[in-house]
């Protein structure tokens, strides 16, 4: 007999799954996967995340796969870990994150599948310490906070780490959340959240920036594209949000602080948005890499990563040699691909996609081989 708080209950964890498991998890099985995460470690391995299941969509069959390259993705693993809730319960949304002290940090939500949707939910982590190592150890999963964090921590100039949590299922308050750890990580306090007015919420999926002079920038995404907002104060207060200026779908884009410190925005850039009714109709295609040199003010022309229509949800990562690595999916339901594209700032600077340093459409995991 499942209860309504099994989301709370420790999730499954399959290292290197063996034959035992290949009905329940191999590539073949899958109906449905997409919404990946992407890392560079310090030794050129990149490790993938994503979530799959056996129906084709988002439910109660949902796990979390990781996947390894041991090459700067010429070739990938096959499922190096799964984690799978039992019963009722989903596990989604995953992120792979290298911090500041070489752990290697595997987050995850997990939620109660529910008819109506946004059922209460959590944030899940794992940690390995020697990441760089041929052979990874993680440690036992631990629920961090409330909530769905869909995006990639920051470190702030402060020396703490934030993550942007979405509360979705607190329909009276404000859903946009940043949640802080000054200890690197041992423990999680929510700080502040930005209000998504109810008639343009879309998930948040929000993204944090700090900016020059300290400032912090949120992205979220909306029913029109993206909406922003600022915090002065660490992020315990935040203006109110209001439309960006840069034109988006209604979609998940990244945005990232690179190691030059320009910033980089990945976002779909099909060229026929709609903003009528304050919804933006756009089709998630043509998803594009843009390179600031002023802190975000201006966007350089951007090279085209994917133009195919059904290619989304991107996230990545910069390699110590300045290569930007980028994971995204393409048709979740029918080839269920998820790819990656590989450039420098400079690519995104010149809009020049012949260069040697671009390599587009590189495949990490399709549930058609």
């Amino acid at each position: 007999m499942w209860t309504d708080d099994a989301y709370l209950n420790p999730p499954k964890v399959i290292v290197d799954p063996g034959a035992a498991y290949a009905e329940a998890y191999a590539v073949p099985t899958r109906a449905f996967q997409g919404i990946p995460s992407l890392a560079c470690g310090r030794d050129g391995r990149l490790w993938a995340v994503w979530y799959g299941g056996v129906t084709p969509g988002e439910d109660e069959n949902n796990y979390v796969i990781l996947a390894v390259s041991t090459d700067t993705g010429e070739s990938w693993s096959d499922e190096k870990l799964v984690i799978d809730p039992d019963g009722p319960v989903r596990a989604f949304d995953p992120e792979i994150w290298l911090a500041p002290d070489g752990r290697l940090w595997l987050f995850w939500a997990q939620g109660l599948d529910k008819p109506t949707k946004f059922g209460p939910s959590g944030v899940w982590a794992m940690t390995a310490a020697e990441a760089d190592g041929p052979d990874t150890v993680w440690s036992a999963p631990r629920r961090l906070c409330d909530g769905v964090m869909m995006c990639k921590p920051i470190v702030l100039s402060t020396g703490n780490w934030a993550l942007p949590v979405s509360f979705w299922a607190r329909r009276d308050a404000a859903s946009a959340g940043i949640v802080v750890s000054t200890d690197g990580g041992s423990s999680w306090t929510e700080r502040g959240a930005v209000d998504v007015p109810p008639d343009v919420r879309d998930h948040d999926e929000h993204m944090l920036v700090e900016r020059q002079d300290g400032t912090l920038w949120m992205w979220v995404r909306t029913k029109y594209g993206i909406g922003e907002s600022a915090s002065t104060d660490g992020g315990r207060t935040w203006s109110a949000l209001s439309r960006s200026a840069v034109p988006h779908v209604t979609s998940r884009f990244f945005v990232r602080r690179l190691r030059s410190g320009r910033l980089l925005l990945v976002r779909h850039d099909p060229g026929n948005h709609d903003f009528a009714d304050g919804v933006s109709r756009g089709t998630r295609s043509h998803l594009t890499a843009f390179v600031s040199d002023d802190d975000g003010q201006t966007w350089g022309r951007g090279v085209l990563l994917d133009g195919r229509r059904g290619v989304s949800y991107p996230d990545g990562d910069q390699s110590e040699d300045g290569t930007i690595r980028i994971i995204y999916d393409y048709d979740r339901t029918g080839a269920r691909e998820i790819l990656m594209a590989s450039f420098r700032e400079e690519d995104a600077l010149s809009a020049d996609p012949s260069t040697g340093a671009v390599r587009l459409r590189r495949l990490i995991n399709a549930a058609r081989r």
